[in-house]
């Protein structure tokens, strides 16, 4: 079993054990079984998903960082929301204003327009978990 522990700058979201821990890098989708190796890396927008006694939850975050070490995961996000507490009506309005800042951007290079498609993942990664509640 993995001790998981999921906390935002404002509160502990989740302080619990699970049996598997899916994390979305900024390298890709990350797999945590117990007996992982040590890991420290960055946290892209995406769905964090986990499972335990049979169950799985879904949190949508915000970026932020995963430490992986002695069957512990600790994830501090800058965000945390469970599909529950997911505005799909706000995250639509994000995504959609997001999508139009890029757009304007075009322009700019790349590096530039950082912050709007991480913004962007974030949206997509809320409306994606509230779709599935």
């Amino acid at each position: 079993m993995l001790k998981l522990e999921i906390v935002t700058p404002e509160k502990r979201i989740v302080d619990t054990e699970a049996d598997s821990v899916t994390v979305p890098t900024a390298s890709g989708e990350a797999g945590i079984l117990p007996n992982h190796a040590p890991l420290i890396s960055a946290l892209k927008p995406g769905v964090l998903t986990y499972s335990d006694r049979g169950g799985t939850e879904r949190i949508a975050i915000g970026g932020g960082f995963v430490e992986v070490n002695s069957d512990k995961v600790s994830v501090l996000a800058d965000t945390a929301e469970t599909a529950d507490e997911i505005n799909a009506e706000q995250a639509r309005l994000e995504r959609d204003a997001a999508e139009k800042a890029i757009a304007e951007a075009i322009q700019r290079p790349v590096e530039e327009t950082e912050d709007l498609r991480e913004r962007l993942e974030s949206a997509n990664a809320r409306l994606q978990l509230a779709a599935g509640k």
